[in-house]
């Protein structure tokens, strides 16, 4: 898995709600992410399996039920990703600066 399916998962406003819940704290069920979201029990379990295929949440069975938490590692090397590029456009942006004031 990498940076795609992590942008994926996180383009939607409803999975970064559910995956910001679940990284406060204590592994959560479905049901109970449910409780504090405008959602159904079934929608937030659908953006959980998104989020569990990016990897960016781990499922733990406990009895029954399945207790979802963070996964922190995709998510930082997205932003690894993202800081290369901001800095490659950095780099670009600091050359045009360099080019206008040479043709002042």
């Amino acid at each position: 898995m990498g940076a795609d399916e992590v942008f994926a998962a996180l383009g939607d406003p409803t999975r970064r709600e559910v995956l910001a819940l679940v990284a406060q704290g204590r592994a959560q069920t479905a049901t109970e992410l449910a409780a504090t979201l405008p959602v159904t029990r079934q929608a937030v379990a659908k953006h959980l399996a998104v989020l569990e295929g990016a990897r960016l949440v781990d499922a733990q069975r406990a009895g029954r039920t399945m207790r979802f938490r963070a996964t922190p590692a995709p998510l930082a090397d997205a932003i690894a990703w993202m800081a290369e590029v901001g800095g490659q456009w950095d780099e670009r942006l600091a050359r045009l600066r360099t080019a206008a004031q040479d043709r002042r």
